[in-house]
Order: C-alpha cells, then structure tokens, then sequence
C-alpha cells in the first residue's frame, strides 16, 4: 500500500468525508471496532483494525488465540449478535458498506458474495441434515432451481473438492465422514455459490499433516479457478508461506505488522512477529537447540497494557525510554507496503534482526 492510499485511507482526502469515498479496493477494512460489554468490562477484540484486499489474492491473518483473528471474519460476515456486540468502522466488499446495512442486506450476502470454511466443520454443519442437503439448501437461497438440479450441483460440488463416490456421499451425514472430508464438504458448501471472497478460518487444525496438505492445495485450486479473494485465519505460519500474498499480523485487537509474505519471514520489523517466527518448527534444516516460545501469556482484552500491548513481553521495551509503558505505536509504513507498530527506531530494528534474531531461525 502505498503512502497516498494509505494517507487517504485513514484521514480521506481532503474537504472530502471519509464514510463518503467509494472503496479503492475489492475488500476494504476501515477502523474496524467490535467490542463485547461483559459484567467484568468491555471486551475490545479488534480495536481499530485496517486492510485492504484484491481478488485473486490471499490475505493472511496471524496471531495467537484471543487476538482477534476470528472475531474479525465473523463481523466482515456480519454474524455478531447486535444486541451483544459494539461494532463501529467500515467494511467495504464490492463497494456495498456492511456496517451499517440492515441484517437482511448482509444475509443476501454470505453465500453469494462471500463465504466461511469453519475451523470445525463437525459444529459448524447441522448433523440432522444430510451433507448434500445443507449444500442444496445454501445453493438454492441464491439460485432459483429445483431441487433436482441443485441436487446435481451439489454432487458436482461434492466432486469437484475431491471426496470419492459423490452421488452416494451426498445422502450421508457429517458424522459419517472423516475430519478431511468434512472440512472437504464445507468447503463444497461455501463455494456452492461461487462467492467472491472466501474466509478460511483454521481450515487444516486437527487434521494430519497429509490431510493438511491436501486441502491447502485444493484451496489454491479453486481460487485460481474462480479468482477469489481469500483471507486465511492462522496461528501456523507455515500456511501462510504456503498461500498468502501479504501477512497481517494481530496482536490484542490491533494490527501490529502488516506487510508482503516474502517481508514477513526475511525482514519483519516487529518483535512479536519475531517471537511467531522464533516459535515456528523448522524441517528445513538441522537444529539443535530448542524452539523459543515468546514468553508470557496474551494480554487480557478487558485489561490491556497501557502504551505498547506488547511492551511486557517484549524483551527490547526498555531500549524505548519508557514510551513502550506509557505511549501506544501506531501503525505506519516504514518501508512501501510494509507497515509496523512499534516504538524501535527502524535502524535499530534492522540491527537487532541481523545481529540476533536471524542467525538463530
């Protein structure tokens, strides 16, 4: 992104109103808000978060549990309850703002426009319903056909993701199929309808590494067959690697890196990202010693840090004279495309990842 989007991104151009200027991008995410009111505080799970997205590319969102990855895709998806969530910014998808349209304009949506891989597709399908019923269901709020044309969709479908026998699958139910081949179907069901953004939420945990693989590459498949735009949501970053254009990477409810996949794992500026890449197995080469995990636990979205959230783990807070503890980073571009939220001088940054963190990846 470059300084005069991202300029016009957060402040608007000028004499102009920001909620006014029609998106630059297929997916544009605007200081996006969720928070939660629980009778122990407000919950803030994203907090101000900002990204934009192209078809035919893939976004990956990365961070550890309870930084906000999730609550994210559900709220592009428009799926919070209202009555429980605060929800404030701007998400633009195909130049229709989802914020502030009703539930039903949403609902439209999902399906057709956009569409969910669930972490668990065992929760996340009916197992009253056959698999090949909830796919024909979801084609035909979309589509105005019979019954027996969406039911050879849904075979088609059933195929086309590689599950065996699809004209007998497509009678069974979801406990009848293994993990891969319910992950297999959910991912029949979302593409059902030829959506144009694609949210992959933990698509490959729980299952074996082989299974792992497979789908990832079925991913890639099909969103070169149908152009989507696609967010992966992952702690692995061997996932990412693997398929994402650009990295964000989330840390208690804000964006603290954001930048190019190749950036990300040869020259990230941010600490935490540091402590992903630090934490990350290696089958590429010999080690010896063990994995540095970052130490500490993620902050409480009640409780956050004052100044940096990071700043109590991160072991180079004190080279900041204090800000770490007392101001918070913003998020700027340091270099093009590549922003950073973080209070180390960029030399010092360069310095501190040749010199350390590198040489023991």
């Amino acid at each position: 992104m470059g300084d005069e989007q991202r300029a016009e991104l957060l402040d608007g151009p000028a004499g102009e109103d920001a909620a006014a200027r029609p998106p630059s991008a297929f997916l544009e995410v605007r200081d996006l808000k969720i928070h939660f009111p629980t009778d122990d505080g407000l919950v803030k799970s994203v907090d101000g978060l900002s990204f934009t997205l192209e078809r035919g590319r893939t976004l990956g969102i990365v961070g550890e549990s309870g930084s906000g990855k999730s609550v994210t895709s559900l709220g592009i998806l428009g799926l919070h309850n209202r009555r429980n969530a605060r929800v404030s910014g701007e998400i633009w998808l195909d130049g229709k703002e989802l914020v502030g349209a009703s539930p039903d304009d949403v609902r439209r949506l999902r399906g057709r426009e956009m569409a969910m891989i669930f972490q668990d597709p065992l929760s996340a399908m009916h197992p009253f319903y056959t698999v090949g019923h909830q796919i024909i269901e979801a084609y035909r709020v979309h589509n105005d056909v019979s019954k027996k044309v969406a039911r050879k969709h849904a075979i088609d479908m059933l195929g086309r993701v590689g599950i065996p026998k699809p004209d007998r699958r497509v009678d069974d139910y979801p406990h009848q199929f293994s993990g891969g081949m319910r992950q297999r179907a959910m991912i029949a069901m979302a593409l059902s309808c030829d959506p144009e953004l694609l949210i992959a939420d933990e698509p490959t945990t729980a299952l074996d590494v082989t299974v792992q693989a497979q789908i990832l590459d079925l991913i890639r498949d099909l969103q070169q067959e149908f152009n989507s735009a696609i967010i992966m949501i992952t702690h692995d970053l061997g996932v990412v690697a693997e398929l994402s254009d650009d990295v964000l990477v989330m840390y208690a409810g804000r964006c603290v890196e954001y930048t190019s996949v190749d950036d990300a794992f040869h020259r990230p500026l941010h600490p935490y990202t540091w402590g992903l890449l630090g934490s990350m197995p290696r089958l590429d080469r010999a080690r010896s010693e063990r994995l540095n995990p970052i130490k500490g636990s993620p902050p409480s979205l009640i409780n956050v840090p004052q100044g940096c959230a990071f700043n109590p783990r991160c072991a180079y807070a004190a080279l900041n004279e204090g800000r770490s503890e007392s101001e918070r980073p913003e998020l700027v571009e340091l270099e093009p495309g590549h922003s950073a939220a973080c209070h180390l001088p960029l030399e010092k940054r360069r310095e501190i990842w040749d010199a350390e963190i590198r040489p023991t990846l």
